[in-house]
């Protein structure tokens, strides 16, 4: 098997999970199941989590593939990958506390009483 086809397989696995990622996310968004839309947890719903972290996944997996992460060191893709996922996630966590206090009070401002 020469260099070049064992490459193509690769990508054309990585191009199936990330489109069975891509399809489960647009499937969720279609569908927006109650239970996971009107369930919240840590100041949004189950659903925004599941794509937040599902999103996270695929950029992973690009990363790793696609910008040759897994041929590096391991405390190379550490120095990379650990900065960015605790970014992601202090931002995260931040909007969606923000976003939440912001809704609290405007919906205290716009009382039908």
């Amino acid at each position: 098997m020469s260099h070049a086809s064992s490459h193509t397989g690769l990508i054309w696995k990585v191009f199936g999970f990330l489109s069975v990622v891509t399809i489960v996310e647009v499937f969720l968004g279609i569908v927006k199941p109650e239970s996971l839309h009107l369930t919240h947890f840590l100041g949004t719903s189950l659903l925004n989590w599941i794509f937040l972290i599902l999103t996270l996944v695929k950029a992973y997996g690009i990363a790793w593939y696609f910008m040759h992460l897994k041929d590096e060191k391991t405390w190379f893709r550490r120095a990379i990958v650990w900065p960015v996922v605790f970014l992601i996630g202090y931002l995260a966590f931040f909007v969606l506390y923000e976003g939440d206090a912001i809704g609290i009070i405007v919906r205290d401002w716009m009382r039908w009483s």
